[in-house]
Protein backbone atom coordinates (compact mmCIF):
# COMPACT_ATOMS: atom_id res chain seq x y z
CA UNK A 1 0.00 0.00 0.00
CA UNK A 2 2.42 3.15 0.36
CA UNK A 3 2.56 1.44 -2.79
CA UNK A 4 2.54 2.03 1.15
CA UNK A 5 2.82 -0.25 0.12
CA UNK A 6 4.42 1.86 -2.80
CA UNK A 7 6.71 2.27 -5.31
CA UNK A 8 8.62 2.98 -2.58
CA UNK A 9 12.17 3.10 -3.06
CA UNK A 10 14.55 2.41 -0.08
CA UNK A 11 17.35 4.42 0.34
CA UNK A 12 17.98 5.36 3.80
CA UNK A 13 19.48 8.76 4.38
CA UNK A 14 21.39 9.35 7.78
CA UNK A 15 20.00 12.44 9.80
CA UNK A 16 23.08 14.52 10.03
CA UNK A 17 21.65 17.66 12.32
CA UNK A 18 23.39 18.62 15.08
CA UNK A 19 21.91 19.09 18.17
CA UNK A 20 22.98 22.97 18.50
CA UNK A 21 22.34 23.40 14.98
CA UNK A 22 19.45 26.39 14.63
CA UNK A 23 16.43 24.89 13.18
CA UNK A 24 15.37 25.21 9.80
CA UNK A 25 12.73 27.38 8.60
CA UNK A 26 11.67 24.37 6.59
CA UNK A 27 8.06 25.81 5.61
CA UNK A 28 9.42 29.21 4.50
CA UNK A 29 12.85 28.83 3.32
CA UNK A 30 11.85 25.85 0.81
CA UNK A 31 9.96 26.13 -2.05
CA UNK A 32 6.61 24.03 -2.07
CA UNK A 33 7.58 22.61 -5.70
CA UNK A 34 11.35 21.29 -4.19
CA UNK A 35 9.67 19.57 -0.59
CA UNK A 36 9.94 16.34 -2.04
CA UNK A 37 13.25 16.89 -4.07
CA UNK A 38 15.66 14.11 -2.59
CA UNK A 39 18.33 16.61 -2.15
CA UNK A 40 16.54 19.06 -0.09
CA UNK A 41 14.75 16.01 1.89
CA UNK A 42 18.26 14.70 2.59
CA UNK A 43 19.29 18.30 3.99
CA UNK A 44 16.34 18.20 6.08
CA UNK A 45 17.34 14.64 7.16
CA UNK A 46 13.92 13.07 6.09
CA UNK A 47 13.85 10.82 2.83
CA UNK A 48 10.95 9.48 0.67
CA UNK A 49 9.42 7.65 3.29
CA UNK A 50 7.87 10.87 5.10
CA UNK A 51 6.06 13.06 3.17
CA UNK A 52 5.19 11.17 -0.11
CA UNK A 53 4.22 7.94 1.81
CA UNK A 54 1.00 7.52 2.87
CA UNK A 55 -0.31 8.94 -0.38
CA UNK A 56 1.88 6.46 -2.79
CA UNK A 57 0.91 3.53 -0.13
CA UNK A 58 -2.64 3.99 -1.20
CA UNK A 59 -1.94 4.21 -5.02
CA UNK A 60 -2.07 -0.21 -4.58
CA UNK A 61 -5.09 -0.11 -2.49
CA UNK A 62 -7.29 0.42 -5.76
CA UNK A 63 -6.02 -2.75 -7.17
CA UNK A 64 -6.82 -4.70 -4.23
CA UNK A 65 -10.25 -3.32 -4.14
CA UNK A 66 -12.82 -4.28 -2.42
CA UNK A 67 -11.56 -3.27 1.17
CA UNK A 68 -12.54 -4.91 4.04
CA UNK A 69 -13.46 -1.73 5.82
CA UNK A 70 -15.88 -3.14 8.62
CA UNK A 71 -13.64 -6.02 9.14
CA UNK A 72 -10.52 -3.68 9.84
CA UNK A 73 -12.48 -0.74 11.44
CA UNK A 74 -10.46 0.51 14.51
CA UNK A 75 -12.56 3.26 16.22
CA UNK A 76 -10.37 6.52 17.26
CA UNK A 77 -9.90 6.85 21.16
CA UNK A 78 -12.24 9.43 22.88
CA UNK A 79 -9.05 10.52 24.38
CA UNK A 80 -6.01 11.66 22.55
CA UNK A 81 -2.47 10.27 23.74
CA UNK A 82 -0.68 13.08 25.84
CA UNK A 83 3.03 11.47 24.56
CA UNK A 84 3.82 13.19 21.51
CA UNK A 85 5.26 10.17 19.73
CA UNK A 86 2.05 8.36 20.34
CA UNK A 87 0.06 11.67 18.74
CA UNK A 88 2.43 11.19 15.90
CA UNK A 89 1.50 7.06 15.87
CA UNK A 90 -1.81 7.86 16.04
CA UNK A 91 -2.01 10.65 13.03
CA UNK A 92 -0.29 8.44 10.90
CA UNK A 93 -3.16 5.89 11.05
CA UNK A 94 -5.44 8.44 11.39
CA UNK A 95 -4.54 9.73 7.46
CA UNK A 96 -4.27 5.82 6.44
CA UNK A 97 -7.67 5.77 7.38
CA UNK A 98 -8.99 9.01 5.86
CA UNK A 99 -7.27 7.51 2.60
CA UNK A 100 -9.45 3.98 3.02
CA UNK A 101 -12.67 6.06 3.82
CA UNK A 102 -12.63 7.91 0.88
CA UNK A 103 -11.37 4.97 -1.47
CA UNK A 104 -14.45 3.50 -0.03
CA UNK A 105 -16.87 6.06 -0.86
CA UNK A 106 -17.98 6.75 2.82
CA UNK A 107 -18.22 10.48 2.75
CA UNK A 108 -20.31 10.60 5.45
CA UNK A 109 -17.46 9.60 7.68
CA UNK A 110 -14.86 12.40 6.69
CA UNK A 111 -16.82 15.11 9.07
CA UNK A 112 -15.44 13.23 12.27
CA UNK A 113 -12.21 12.36 10.20
CA UNK A 114 -11.41 15.75 9.67
CA UNK A 115 -12.18 16.43 13.92
CA UNK A 116 -9.84 14.15 14.73
CA UNK A 117 -6.87 15.11 12.30
CA UNK A 118 -7.76 19.12 13.78
CA UNK A 119 -7.27 17.73 17.53
CA UNK A 120 -4.51 15.86 16.32
CA UNK A 121 -2.60 18.35 14.52
CA UNK A 122 -3.02 21.39 17.49
CA UNK A 123 -1.75 18.32 19.62
CA UNK A 124 1.30 18.54 17.86
CA UNK A 125 1.93 21.88 17.13
CA UNK A 126 0.45 22.21 13.66
CA UNK A 127 -2.71 23.17 14.39
CA UNK A 128 -3.35 26.09 11.49
CA UNK A 129 -1.88 23.87 8.75
CA UNK A 130 -4.39 21.16 9.73
CA UNK A 131 -6.81 23.38 10.38
CA UNK A 132 -7.36 24.79 6.82
CA UNK A 133 -7.07 21.32 5.06
CA UNK A 134 -9.75 19.85 7.55
CA UNK A 135 -11.96 22.85 5.94
CA UNK A 136 -10.86 22.04 2.21
CA UNK A 137 -11.63 18.33 3.38
CA UNK A 138 -15.08 19.13 4.49
CA UNK A 139 -15.99 21.05 1.30
CA UNK A 140 -14.63 18.60 -0.98
CA UNK A 141 -16.69 15.74 0.77
CA UNK A 142 -19.66 17.59 0.20
CA UNK A 143 -18.74 17.98 -3.58
CA UNK A 144 -18.14 14.12 -3.48
CA UNK A 145 -14.78 14.75 -5.06
CA UNK A 146 -12.58 12.22 -4.37
CA UNK A 147 -9.02 12.81 -5.86
CA UNK A 148 -9.19 16.19 -3.99
CA UNK A 149 -10.01 14.40 -1.08
CA UNK A 150 -6.32 12.53 -1.20
CA UNK A 151 -4.64 15.50 -2.47
CA UNK A 152 -5.73 17.13 1.00
CA UNK A 153 -5.41 14.09 3.14
CA UNK A 154 -1.69 14.08 1.58
CA UNK A 155 -0.98 17.62 1.85
CA UNK A 156 -2.06 17.35 5.64
CA UNK A 157 1.00 15.01 6.16
CA UNK A 158 3.02 16.68 4.27
CA UNK A 159 3.05 20.32 6.12
CA UNK A 160 2.47 18.52 9.90
CA UNK A 161 6.23 16.49 9.13
CA UNK A 162 7.65 19.59 7.40
CA UNK A 163 6.23 21.43 10.76
CA UNK A 164 8.02 18.74 12.82
CA UNK A 165 11.25 18.86 10.61
CA UNK A 166 11.47 23.05 11.01
CA UNK A 167 11.61 22.25 14.92
CA UNK A 168 14.15 18.90 14.18
CA UNK A 169 11.67 16.57 15.57
CA UNK A 170 12.16 14.22 12.77
CA UNK A 171 11.32 11.23 14.94
CA UNK A 172 8.31 12.39 15.12
CA UNK A 173 7.84 12.88 11.36
CA UNK A 174 9.01 9.22 10.68
CA UNK A 175 5.88 7.89 13.48
CA UNK A 176 3.65 9.64 11.29
CA UNK A 177 4.77 7.23 7.76
CA UNK A 178 5.04 4.31 9.98
CA UNK A 179 1.87 4.66 11.30
CA UNK A 180 -0.24 4.79 7.70
CA UNK A 181 1.89 1.81 6.82
CA UNK A 182 1.19 -0.10 9.20
CA UNK A 183 -2.34 0.10 9.17
CA UNK A 184 -1.85 0.18 5.31
CA UNK A 185 0.04 -3.36 5.53
CA UNK A 186 -3.26 -4.29 8.16
CA UNK A 187 -5.91 -3.36 5.67
CA UNK A 188 -4.67 -4.77 2.30
CA UNK A 189 -3.10 -7.94 4.15
CA UNK A 190 -6.81 -8.87 5.49
CA UNK A 191 -7.88 -7.73 1.68
CA UNK A 192 -5.99 -10.52 0.17
CA UNK A 193 -6.06 -13.16 2.15
CA UNK A 194 -9.88 -12.72 1.75
CA UNK A 195 -9.78 -12.73 -2.09
CA UNK A 196 -5.93 -14.16 -2.97
CA UNK A 197 -4.22 -14.64 -5.58
CA UNK A 198 -0.30 -14.26 -6.63
CA UNK A 199 -0.88 -11.14 -8.36
CA UNK A 200 -2.28 -9.50 -5.66
CA UNK A 201 -0.24 -10.73 -2.63
CA UNK A 202 2.76 -9.86 -4.48
CA UNK A 203 1.70 -5.83 -3.76
CA UNK A 204 2.93 -6.44 -0.57
CA UNK A 205 6.11 -8.77 -0.80
CA UNK A 206 8.24 -5.59 0.05
CA UNK A 207 11.20 -7.04 2.40
CA UNK A 208 12.68 -3.70 1.72
CA UNK A 209 10.01 -1.50 2.82
CA UNK A 210 10.46 -3.86 6.27
CA UNK A 211 14.00 -3.43 6.55
CA UNK A 212 13.89 0.34 6.30
CA UNK A 213 11.36 0.61 8.93
CA UNK A 214 13.54 -1.94 11.16
CA UNK A 215 16.12 0.14 11.26
CA UNK A 216 14.03 3.23 11.42
CA UNK A 217 12.58 1.93 15.00
CA UNK A 218 15.82 1.56 15.53
CA UNK A 219 17.06 4.90 15.08
CA UNK A 220 14.47 6.89 16.98
CA UNK A 221 15.71 7.98 20.15
CA UNK A 222 16.03 6.03 23.31
CA UNK A 223 13.26 7.39 25.27
CA UNK A 224 11.08 5.85 22.33
CA UNK A 225 13.24 2.98 20.56
CA UNK A 226 13.49 1.15 24.18
CA UNK A 227 10.14 0.97 24.97
CA UNK A 228 8.74 -2.39 25.31
CA UNK A 229 5.97 -1.99 22.63
CA UNK A 230 8.96 -0.72 20.07
CA UNK A 231 11.45 -3.49 20.33
CA UNK A 232 8.85 -6.22 20.11
CA UNK A 233 7.44 -4.04 16.90
CA UNK A 234 11.33 -4.07 15.21
CA UNK A 235 11.40 -7.77 16.14
CA UNK A 236 8.12 -8.32 14.32
CA UNK A 237 9.36 -6.35 11.44
CA UNK A 238 12.79 -7.83 11.19
CA UNK A 239 10.54 -11.34 10.94
CA UNK A 240 8.39 -9.40 8.35
CA UNK A 241 10.91 -8.65 6.30
CA UNK A 242 12.11 -12.66 5.86
CA UNK A 243 8.23 -13.38 5.05
CA UNK A 244 8.19 -11.14 2.61
CA UNK A 245 11.28 -12.49 0.38
CA UNK A 246 10.16 -14.62 -2.85
CA UNK A 247 12.90 -16.75 -4.64
CA UNK A 248 13.30 -16.61 -7.86
CA UNK A 249 10.91 -18.98 -9.70
CA UNK A 250 8.00 -19.01 -6.61
CA UNK A 251 5.08 -16.77 -5.81
CA UNK A 252 3.80 -15.75 -2.68
CA UNK A 253 1.61 -18.42 -1.11
CA UNK A 254 -1.74 -17.88 0.58
CA UNK A 255 -0.27 -19.24 3.87
CA UNK A 256 2.51 -16.66 3.88
CA UNK A 257 -0.53 -13.96 3.67
CA UNK A 258 -2.03 -14.93 6.60
CA UNK A 259 1.02 -14.84 8.55
CA UNK A 260 1.93 -11.97 7.20
CA UNK A 261 -1.57 -10.89 7.84
CA UNK A 262 -1.67 -11.94 11.66
CA UNK A 263 1.93 -10.12 11.89
CA UNK A 264 0.49 -6.81 10.60
CA UNK A 265 -2.34 -6.86 12.95
CA UNK A 266 0.39 -7.63 15.64
CA UNK A 267 2.30 -4.15 14.71
CA UNK A 268 -0.74 -2.43 14.32
CA UNK A 269 -1.78 -3.62 18.49
CA UNK A 270 1.83 -2.47 19.32
CA UNK A 271 2.01 1.01 17.37
CA UNK A 272 -1.36 2.00 19.14
CA UNK A 273 0.23 0.97 22.64
CA UNK A 274 -0.04 5.04 24.88
CA UNK A 275 3.00 5.51 27.29
CA UNK A 276 1.84 4.88 30.92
Amino acid sequence: MTGIFAALCLPLIAQTEGATKPPVEVTSNVPPDLRDDPHVLEELGVNEFTAPSIAKMFDTLQFLMPLPIVETERKAPSRMPLDRADLAMGLGFLIADGFLVVQAGQMEKVESLASDLTRYGKALGAGDRVNRHAASLLESAKKQEVEQLKKELAATQRDVEFELLSLRDADLAHLISLGGWIRALEVSTVAIDKQFSPERASKVMREDIADYYTESVAGLEPRISERPNYLEMRDILSGLRNEMVIAPGTEPTKEKIAEIRQQAAKLAELALQRQQ
